[in-house]
C-alpha cells in the first residue's frame, strides 16, 4: 500500500523538515535524489521519500534491502552549521528511538555509532553524506532506513540480524504515523536541543557500554571494553594493555558475554 501523503502532513508539526517532500513510487536510492536537489539548490530541509529502492546504501559500503510498500526510506538535505554536523549522527537515530516508542509503546536501544536494535536485531540504520566547502558545510544528506512492515524471510540471511516493527508487534504498523512522528523528533532535536542534551540522551541509550566489543575500521580490528563516549560521540574504547584507544567511525561487534 502506497504512503497516504494527506495523513503524513495532518500529523507533521514542523516548521522546515520535511516541508517540502519529494514522494517516490521507486528510485535507485533517495540519497541519490536527494544529491541531485542539494546541487540544484534545493532548499534546507527537504525530504526525499520513496516506496522502494533498487540500489538502497548503508554504512560503510553496505547494501540495504529495500522492499516496496514496506518500510521507510528518507533522506533529509540540510545545511547545518559545521557545529551541528557532528550531532546528526546522534540526534537521527534518537528521533528513530523516540518515534518508535511513541507509536509502539516498543523500547529500541542503540549500538554505536547510529544502529537502532529491537531484541538484539537491526530496526533501522543512519547514512550521513556531507559535502564540505572549505571550513563550511555546503549540505549535509541524512539517509534513515526503517524497518516498519517488512516480513523477512525465514531463513534468509539477513534473518538472524534484522527486524521490523510488525515482526515484532505481530501486526502492521501504520507507515505515516512513524514517518511523521520521527520527523517531528527530528526536528525538535536539532532545531531546540543544546549538543550536550542530544548526547547525553543519545548515550543513555546506547547498550553498547560497558561490553567486550570488536571494532573493525578500514581493515583494522580493535579489541576492548566500550568505556564510554566523547564529546564528539568518538567511542572510547579500554584495552587489554590498559591503554584507551578513540574511536571515530567503524563496525562495533558486541562480544557475547
Amino acid at each position: 500500500m502506497s504512503l497516504n501523503l494527506e495523513r503524513v502532513e495532518e500529523r507533521l508539526s514542523t516548521q522546515a523538515i520535511a516541508r517540502r517532500l519529494i514522494y517516490l513510487t521507486s528510485t535507485t536510492s533517495t540519497q541519490d535524489i536527494a544529491r541531485r536537489e542539494a546541487e540544484a539548490g534545493a532548499a534546507h530541509g527537504t525530504a526525499v521519500i520513496a516506496e522502494e529502492q533498487t540500489a538502497g546504501r548503508g554504512r560503510l559500503g553496505r547494501s540495504w534491502v529495500s522492499p516496496a510498500g514496506k518500510n521507510i526510506y528518507v533522506t533529509l538535505l540540510l545545511r547545518p552549521e559545521l557545529a551541528r554536523l557532528r550531532v546528526l549522527g546522534m540526534a537521527a537515530p534518537l528521533a528513530v528511538v523516540r518515534a518508535v516508542e511513541s507509536v509502539t509503546g516498543l523500547a529500541p536501544t542503540l549500538k554505536w555509532p547510529n544502529d537502532v536494535l529491537l531484541s538484539g536485531r537491526k530496526l533501522a540504520g543512519v547514512l550521513i553524506d556531507s559535502e564540505l566547502s572549505g571550513s563550511a558545510v555546503k549540505y549535509a544528506l541524512l539517509g534513515i532506513g526503517v524497518n516498519v512492515n517488512f516480513d523477512i524471510p525465514e531463513g534468509s540471511e539477513i534473518a538472524p540480524i534484522a527486524t521490523s516493527l510488525k515482526r515484532e508487534i505481530g501486526s502492521e504498523v501504520s507507515r505515516e504515523d512513524v514517518f511523521a512522528a520521527l520527523i517531528n523528533e527530528f526536528e525538535q532535536l536539532y532545531l531546540h536541543a543544546p549538543p550536550e542534551g542530544i548526547r547525553d540522551a543519545w548515550r543513555q541509550r546506547l547498550e553498547t557500554l560497558g561490553r567486550e566489543v570488536t571494532v573493525t575500521f578500514r581493515g583494522i580490528v580493535h579489541e576492548g571494553v566500550a568505556e564510554d563516549i566523547g564529546a564528539d560521540g568518538s567511542l572510547l574504547l579500554r584495552r587489554a594493555d590498559g591503554s584507551q584507544l578513540v574511536v571515530e567511525a567503524g563496525e562495533v561487534t558486541l562480544r557475547a558475554p
